[in-house]
């Protein structure tokens, strides 16, 4: 089993194996809850709620409707008036059960009710297991924006069963490579190199080695004010592109295209060692995922000029000086058009 402690201000372990999520009643100390609710979508309901529920003998299964359209504060209020009506109480848990919009949504839910109680996740996704399931950030979209009502609630326990990939499909494995390829690309030369040679065959080590990272970085980090702000390499622009498609084009894929568009940039204004932005085109490509879009660029500058990462008129921008080696770059917001 890979062990990785994420050290905040709530230290806990990020635990991945195959076949972990069997052993989640021992794992999470379910006996010493009155109380578990499992929350998740209806389409991962489908396939493992009454699994895990039994596991944990969960007092209910609360689900709401699939994709980001569904990230929203309506559903974050609906979720609130159920939890009330079971009664939880702040020794109470949440098991988020799902990708990044579950976790994101759930996790928000658990912040809010009675101020904050505890929660797990098991991220059933790629991209839920290398990158949104830690670090503790949760949040909804609001109509102006992606991720623009949030809050900080570290998790309890992170349990990445690689199992559940088996049901997942291609165009979602890609989605999180998205996320793997952009921890090479800041940190991990090597996983880059790895991944370009198509060394994928150890999925539970890549995403040991991705969450390392991140655990790293936040540890040092825990709310965003200088080195976490590295690990939104691509998402920029990639955001707007989720956008600008109506979330067509999903968070990891948006995620791998706002990154040769970002690098580009860099590269013509002298900030990123030329030919890095090919390099990640080449992966992308080589992994049958997009890394171009016939968008507008005054739609993509729209939708970032209300980016969260703006301080008044200045965006924080992520950048590498040369795959593995990235660094934060401050800008005027008008200079990116």
């Amino acid at each position: 089993m890979n062990k990785i402690h994420v050290e905040t201000g709530k230290a806990y372990d990020v635990l991945v194996e195959k076949g972990i999520s069997r052993q989640i009643s021992k794992l999470i100390e379910s006996e010493k809850y009155d109380k578990i609710a499992v929350i998740t979508d209806e389409k991962v309901g489908k396939l493992y709620a009454d699994k895990i529920a039994s596991e944990v003998n969960a007092v209910a299964v609360l689900t709401f409707p699939c994709g980001e359209k569904h990230k929203t504060m309506d559903t974050v209020s609906d979720l609130l008036e159920k939890l009330a009506r079971l009664k939880l109480t702040r020794g109470d848990l949440i098991v988020a059960l799902g990708g990044g919009i579950v976790g994101d949504v759930a996790g928000f839910t658990a912040a809010c009710f009675l101020r904050g109680i505890k929660f797990v996740q098991i991220p059933t996704t790629l991209l839920a297991m290398v990158d949104s399931s830690v670090g503790g950030k949760t949040g909804v979209n609001l109509t102006s924006g992606k991720n623009l009502a949030g809050a900080f609630h570290q998790p309890t326990a992170v349990l990445c069963d690689s199992d559940f990939l088996k049901t997942l499909p291609d165009e979602e494995i890609k989605n999180g490579l998205g996320e793997v390829i952009k921890y090479g690309c800041i940190e991990d030369k090597s996983l880059f190199e790895t991944l370009e040679k198509g060394g994928l065959d150890n999925i539970d080590e890549i995403i040991a080695r991705c969450v390392s990272i991140k655990a790293d970085i936040v540890s040092r980090d825990e709310f965003d004010n200088g080195d976490r702000q590295k690990l939104n390499f691509g998402h920029t622009l990639g955001h707007a592109v989720e956008k600008a498609t109506d979330f067509k084009i999903p968070h990891g894929q948006a995620v791998g295209i706002g990154m040769v568009l970002i690098t580009r940039w860099a590269e013509e204004k002298g900030l990123t060692k030329k030919g890095c932005a090919n390099r990640i085109q080449n992966l992308l490509e080589k992994l049958g995922m997009p890394y171009e879009i016939d968008v507008d660029i005054k739609s993509l500058w729209q939708i970032t000029s209300n980016d969260k990462k703006k301080r008044g008129k200045k965006l924080t921008l992520v950048l590498i000086k040369d795959i593995g080696e990235s660094y934060l770059y401050e800008t005027d917001a008008d200079k990116l058009l």
